[in-house]
């Protein structure tokens, strides 16, 4: 089996090379990750400009481009063989709750997905994050793809991991849980009296509901979320029935023509 291994943190940090040595126990690894940080990328690709692939040691594919761009090489670009996995992490904190639609870790496996390969996201929800903290997770990251590897995984679908700090107590299949943002843009002034802003600066909180990913982590749980690319809302439709877009739609292009 070979896999496909990818973050966003860059390839130099720790724990993609703890995640690939890990993997390598169990079939063949290449690493396709960005050459610099690439946090909150979100599901973003290169269009405009070439990208450029470095082998910085056997393996090991350093690429100038998002996880996405990544993942499009690793899979159709760089090598003759498909992949069979893609597994994007560790990442340096968690992806919980709606921080998932900025994770350039999560948009790796979503990508994947999109492309017919079955994947999974991983992270470590907080620090420090060193190679031996990277351990538990990156075990945990093997058994997984073993069984993803034997049994598939549904349609559509790809899983987003968290791994509490410490010892786990355990593993829970959870929801997506609800973050709660607070002034998470930080405003200052520089030395020559300009104001400068940090997004991200603010303090978060979340919604501690029994079942989301938030809750089990907070317990010390293992969080694994089924996520899916369809994005549609279906339980809006009854109540976007009634304003009756169609015959507004139609009272405009009638309007149109009369014109």
């Amino acid at each position: 089996m070979l896999i496909l291994v990818t973050n966003d943190d860059g390839i130099h940090t720790p724990g993609i090379g703890v995640l690939a040595e890990k993997l390598a126990e169990i079939g063949r690894v290449i690493v396709v990750a960005p050459d610099r940080e690439r946090s909150a990328a979100g599901h973003s690709m290169t269009l405009h400009s070439p990208l450029r692939a470095e082998e910085i040691r056997p393996g090991f594919f350093a690429v100038d481009g998002t996880p996405t761009d990544c993942v499009n090489l690793g899979i159709h670009g760089l090598f003759p063989e498909r992949p069979q996995l893609v597994v994007s992490g560790i990442n340096r904190g968690g992806n919980l709750g709606d921080d998932i639609t900025y994770s350039g870790t999560v948009a790796a496996a979503l990508e994947s997905t999109l492309m017919g390969v079955p994947a999974f996201a991983i992270s470590l929800e907080s620090g420090p994050f060193t190679a031996a903290n990277f351990e538990i997770a990156a075990r945990f990251a093997a058994t997984l793809a073993e069984e993803v590897l034997r049994r598939g995984l549904p349609p559509d679908t790809f899983l987003n991991v968290n791994i509490p700090a410490g010892t786990p107590r355990g593993v829970r299949l959870t929801r997506q849980g609800k973050r709660m943002y607070g002034d998470v843009v930080v405003e200052n002034v520089d030395p020559r009296g300009r104001k400068y802003y940090w997004l991200g600066g603010g303090e978060l909180g979340f919604q501690n509901v029994e079942g989301t990913d938030f809750h089990a982590v907070h317990d010390q749980y293992i969080s694994v979320t089924p996520l899916h690319i369809d994005l549609t809302n279906y339980r809006s439709f009854d109540d976007l029935t009634a304003w009756s877009l169609e015959k507004i739609g139609n009272s405009l292009m009638k309007q149109g023509g009369e014109e």
